[in-house]
C-alpha cells in the first residue's frame, strides 16, 4: 500500500492549477494513487471532448452544465446532477451544450495525466 501524504489526502482548489486540455477544456488533478484518480473538468459552452477510448473504467458526475455524451454509440443528453460509466475500451466523448464541469474518476490512475 502506497504511504499518502497530507499532501495527497486533501486537496484545495486554490492551490492547484488548472491545465488547458483542448480548445475550451481545462482539466484539474483532484487527488490520486496507483489505483484511482478525480480529475475535474471545466468546459465552455460547445467544446467538445472527442471520441476515444482507453483501456481505464471511468466514472463522471455532470457538476455543473448540460452536455451531450455519447458511450459506444449512443448519445443521451445529461445535466446537472446525472452522471455516467464508461466500461474499460468504450468509445466515448461529450460535447458541453451549456457551460459546464465534470467530475472525472479514473480506475487505474490515468498516468498520461501526470506531469
Amino acid at each position: 500500500m502506497t504511504k499518502m501524504s497530507s499532501k495527497n489526502i486533501y486537496f484545495k482548489e486554490a492551490e492547484n492549477r488548472w491545465k488547458a486540455v483542448d480548445k475550451g477544456i481545462q482539466r484539474q488533478l483532484v487527488n490520486h494513487n496507483s489505483q484511482i484518480m478525480q480529475v475535474k473538468v471545466k468546459f465552455e459552452e460547445g467544446a467538445i471532448g472527442y471520441e476515444h477510448s482507453h483501456f481505464h473504467s471511468q466514472s463522471t458526475y455532470v457538476a455543473a452544465g448540460k452536455f451531450e455524451v455519447v458511450i459506444d454509440g449512443k448519445k443521451e443528453i445529461l445535466k446537472a446532477g446525472d452522471g455516467f460509466l464508461v466500461q474499460p475500451n468504450l468509445k466515448h466523448g461529450v460535447k458541453c451544450l451549456e457551460v459546464g464541469m465534470l467530475i472525472d474518476v479514473f480506475s487505474p490512475l490515468r498516468e498520461d495525466f501526470l506531469e
